[in-house]
């Protein structure tokens, strides 16, 4: 049987990914703006803008994968019907992702134009970004607070709150940009530092929304604020044990995708004509609008497989990841059609970069119409189902081989050895997410990723079961 009849995994698997879906299309959305209104102000402004954003963007990558781990472990404690674990693991992730949100607030302010020359030499786009960095700087205290209890939330299938926090968010942000970017409405002309005041006000007022919910309005986990402070040595360690490859994992792939910027930005100009850096960015930005289902059947995924392991249905498993790779399949087919059918009108709307750089972005748009196929499928095998199940070692060491043996390398000597053009570029940088396809279908039909990661019921917490 290739698909589940199974009738309740249908409802429970879409009723998840479409809202994880349309959580990340927010999210994204707040980025797409960000970048249309920045580049309708300058193009060299939203040069500098993504060289900090590839910034975020690995340290998203880094809370990802810790949100990640804490999903995993917490859908097969939630399959058990056991939260007081859960709760504890939380503090874990936490702990680790303001570590790590302090250490680069702390460089941003110290050496920020050191930074960010590590993406382009432009001097310019350096002195965009570092104006950049100076306000969205703070975010990074706050980020990791609310992803690490987004995710906590999501492995016991709350979702909604996410969305609803997301969509504030783009309110919140798009105003703000438009008030402060332009000058409009009697406020000064503030550019690029308008964006990051948008992005900063828009995470605060997440953040306090997310407090409110747990505190006063979860009955599931049923937070308490001194939930945020109860540290277990056992828990703690029993999470960072699990969490160290997934956080490993994401890191190296927020690495990669930053080296595309890096790359792009040091080409030698004169070999073509149009800024890479600005293309590059309009073209990712774009197409994770719509990677955004893929990224919601991955997370999606990962929580039916977790659960459905935690109550020990092995039976299920097999069943739902057979039918997971279909509808994957599909998701890839109409990402890749309907990015390429709304390229034009998108890129039209960019209004104030050179008939090049949109000529390049397309260009760039339908490279990833073909490899977004690739991506629609392994990429939700990888850490949907394979890493969801509880083997992330798998994951690693196929990024390893593929993306640091292969594409990097590659890609490299196309750029700086070979001198190729910007496009021929693109196609090296996302090469594995075709190739990795074969990795991801043999793994993932052999079923030995299969591990229960949960750790026995405590006497204690079998009797704070009891009261």
């Amino acid at each position: 049987m290739i698909l589940t009849r199974d009738k309740s995994f249908y409802k429970n698997f879409f009723s998840l990914m479409v809202v994880l879906a349309l959580q990340n299309m927010i999210v994204l959305s707040v980025n797409l703006i960000d970048n249309i209104m920045i580049g309708s102000y300058s193009e060299e402004a939203l040069s500098g803008v993504t060289a900090v954003n590839q910034i975020q963007y690995i340290f998203q990558q880094l809370l990802m994968g810790s949100g990640d781990a804490l999903v995993v472990l917490g859908s097969q404690y939630w399959g058990q019907n056991r939260t007081q674990p859960i709760k504890r693991i939380y503090v874990g992730g936490l702990m680790l992702g303001l570590c790590v949100g302090i250490l680069l607030f702390v460089a941003a302010s110290i050496i920020p134009d050191s930074m960010i020359s590590i993406f382009t030499s432009n001097e310019l786009h350096i002195q965009y970004g570092v104006e950049y960095i100076n306000i969205i700087k703070f975010t990074y205290l706050i980020f990791p607070i609310i992803t690490l209890t987004l995710s906590s939330l999501k492995s016991v299938e709350t979702v909604k709150i996410a969305f609803v926090t997301s969509v504030v968010s783009l309110f919140i942000n798009a105003g703000i940009n438009y008030t402060l970017i332009y000058g409009n409405f009697g406020f000064p002309r503030m550019g690029v530092t308008g964006a990051a005041i948008g992005t900063l006000v828009a995470r605060a007022v997440e953040l306090t929304i997310i407090f409110i919910y747990v505190f006063r309005i979860d009955k599931k986990l049923c937070y308490k604020f001194k939930d945020l402070f109860t540290f277990d040595r056992d828990s703690v360690v029993h999470y960072l044990k699990t969490c160290y490859m997934f956080v490993i994992v994401a890191v190296m792939f927020g690495l990669s995708t930053a080296l595309q910027t890096v790359i792009l930005g040091h080409l030698d100009v004169s070999n073509f004509e149009g800024d890479a850096i600005a293309a590059n960015s309009i073209s990712s930005t774009m197409y994770m609008m719509l990677k955004v289902a893929a990224i919601g059947a991955a997370s999606a995924a990962s929580i039916t497989i977790g659960k459905s392991i935690g109550q020990n249905r092995i039976d299920k498993v097999k069943e739902y990841t057979k039918t997971l790779q279909i509808i994957f399949v599909c998701i890839g087919i109409i990402t890749s059609i309907t990015l390429f059918l709304i390229r034009i009108p998108i890129l039209n709307l960019y209004t104030d970069i050179s008939d090049n750089t949109r000529q390049l972005a397309n260009n760039f748009i339908l490279v990833l119409c073909v490899t977004c196929i690739g991506t629609s499928y392994q990429m939700p095998v990888m850490t949907g189902i394979i890493r969801g199940g509880g083997d992330s070692a798998f994951v690693l060491k196929n990024d390893l081989v593929s993306i640091w043996g292969i594409v990097i390398p590659v890609s490299i000597i196309a750029a700086y050895v070979l001198k190729l053009h910007p496009v021929v570029i693109v196609v090296c940088l996302n090469a594995d997410q075709v190739f990795k396809c074969g990795a991801s279908f043999i793994k993932c039909n052999r079923y030995n990723w299969i591990k229960k990661l949960t750790k026995p019921e405590t006497p204690s917490e079998a009797l704070a079961k009891e009261d």
